[in-house]
């Protein structure tokens, strides 16, 4: 299959019908493996409930807030009986306390050691801010995890076509230090839909 092909594949795929079905706001109400999963994860309003709503080309399919620490439960999407998309809770929210950031990172790291399915982590980084000290800790976490991972910038509208060179080079860079990531970078932006095809070419092929 060409990659024209696979890209109509995958857009057809995303198109179909993508329903939500599960959210669990601790460890132990996680729904039972069902499909194939990708999961969401990223700081607070780094724009993954945007992305998941442009993939699935929908307005409101994952909530979005413009306040930072709006998900604060794991959410999963059934994309035409083929794959799931879960959407974590952001994290890096400054005025969590410790407590909710502890209960965060509980219940992050039980769904992805103990979840047989997961294909694919999705860890969105801010184009405009690039990979900062909370985003290094959970790429630590997820190679420890030996959880597949790759990094996709998100708002890269808002950057100019130079700036985002550097900041794709910054993250292929930063990629390369950890051994579960994926040495290629996404750049995406829901806004103006750049990137989106070829994410979702990326994610079809972990489909069933």
């Amino acid at each position: 299959m060409s990659e024209t092909d696979e890209i109509e594949a995958a857009r057809k795929l995303f198109a179909g019908a993508c329903d939500f079905i599960w959210g669990a706001t601790s460890a132990d109400k996680l729904p039972p493996d069902s499909l194939n999963e990708v999961a969401f994860v990223g700081r607070s309003n780094a724009g993954k409930s945007s992305l998941v709503n442009a993939l699935t080309g929908r307005k409101s399919l994952a909530r979005v807030s413009q306040t930072p620490g709006a998900t604060r439960q794991i959410n999963f999407f059934n994309l035409g009986g083929r794959l799931m998309l879960v959407d974590l809770p952001g994290y890096g929210f400054a005025k969590r306390s410790k407590s909710e950031s502890d209960s965060w990172q509980e219940m992050i790291f039980a769904y992805l050691r103990h979840r047989a399915r997961l294909r694919r982590v999705l860890l969105l980084i801010d184009a405009r801010r690039g990979v900062m000290d909370s985003d290094r800790q959970v790429m630590t976490l997820l190679d420890q995890a030996a959880v597949s991972y790759g990094l996709v910038l998100t708002k890269a509208d808002e950057l100019k076509a130079s700036e985002r060179a550097t900041a794709l080079s910054a993250a292929a860079r930063e990629a390369a230090k950890h051994t579960a990531a994926l040495a290629e970078v996404q750049t995406t932006s829901a806004l103006e839909g750049d990137g989106i095809p070829e994410l979702r070419s990326h994610l079809a092929a972990l489909a069933q």
